[in-house]
């Protein structure tokens, strides 16, 4: 029998098992996955929300109240760092990454599983979420105590696959493990704060200001950037305003590679992020070194009307 209540919906993905089947092998990484999994599941009974189901490498549940929600996925990436640490393999299991995410609705339950937009909506949203990111829409933050709301910012609206109207997203800036190794190595400090982004892909250049991040970059024809390429991801890389500069944090299979201008080191994100200064180029599945990669210019711009011509540099060889 069919009954609807309100519920948070909370969606959890376990990334980077593909690697770790590969250094591990299949019995050794299949064991790991299955335990971490185990582990992560139950968090959801212990914090008093209801396991609906595992899926393969990740899991969904449901919660009375959001705060539950919240307070379970800050428990999970806990659990994955402890796991890590304790496991014989640390190295490998160092390589494991956690995406969360969570709304808010009616949801109808029928034999054990639950149906409904909040289902729908948080099951789409975590294709937005990079390492170790937890995402939740306004509905969930809303209903969060002031002292909760503070450890989440804004990504401001952003259109999920299915849906007519965008969603506003918030993320969780406390997650713990998250990768910013990256975007501090390429802070620059003595620079001011930027005031938007030009991207030129092919022959066409797109202007995007600070108000109008975050942007998507992928296949997806909701992506505020759309690039029809084999290479590309549905959902490739995302741009947002971080800490009062400009972040691309990579969302893809094939990964996301940065190289600055007047730089021959590629920055690979592989699920990562860094910040992006100055110009330079974006690979998107590939080294823009390397032959047929869908490439990206950008340009930081530290005024409105900072913009630069369509050709920033001279592109590479490409055979």
């Amino acid at each position: 029998m069919a009954t609807i209540k309100r519920r948070t919906v909370l969606f959890a993905d376990l990334r980077g098992s593909t690697a770790l089947y590969e250094s591990l092998g299949n019995a050794q990484a299949t064991a790991v996955v299955t335990h971490t999994i185990d582990s992560l599941a139950r968090r959801v009974p212990a914090m008093g929300g209801q396991l609906v189901k595992t899926l393969g490498d990740g899991l969904m549940a449901v919660f009375a109240a959001p705060a539950m929600a919240v307070a379970t996925a800050i428990q999970m990436q806990d659990v994955l760092e402890a796991n890590a640490a304790a496991a014989p393999s640390a190295a490998a299991m160092a390589r494991l990454r956690l995406q969360i995410a969570m709304a808010v609705g009616e949801v109808v339950e029928v034999s054990g599983d639950c149906f409904g937009d909040a289902v729908n909506v948080a099951a789409r949203l975590i294709d937005h979420a990079g390492d170790n990111e937890s995402l939740i829409t306004r509905e969930v933050l809303d209903e969060l105590a002031p002292e909760t709301r503070a450890k989440f910012r804004s990504l401001d609206k952003v259109h999920l696959r299915g849906r007519a109207e965008p969603v506003e997203v918030h993320m969780m800036v406390a997650s713990r493990g998250a990768d910013t190794a990256a975007t501090l190595m390429e802070t620059r400090l003595d620079l001011a704060e930027p005031e938007g982004l030009q991207l030129f892909w092919r022959d066409e250049a797109h202007q995007f200001t600070r108000a109008d991040l975050p942007i998507l970059i992928g296949r997806g024809s909701t992506c505020g950037l759309h690039i029809d390429e084999a290479r590309v991801s549905r959902t490739h890389a995302r741009v947002d305003w971080m800490g009062g500069s400009l972040q691309i944090t990579d969302l893809s299979i094939n990964g996301t590679y940065v190289r600055f201008s007047g730089d021959d080191e590629v920055l690979s994100l592989r699920r990562g992020a860094c910040t992006l200064h100055g110009s330079g180029d974006i690979g998107l599945g590939g080294s823009p070194n390397e032959v047929g990669v869908p490439l990206l210019r950008f340009n930081v711009m530290s005024s409105p009307d900072d913009t630069m011509p369509m050709r920033l540099s001279a592109p590479p060889e490409r055979g």
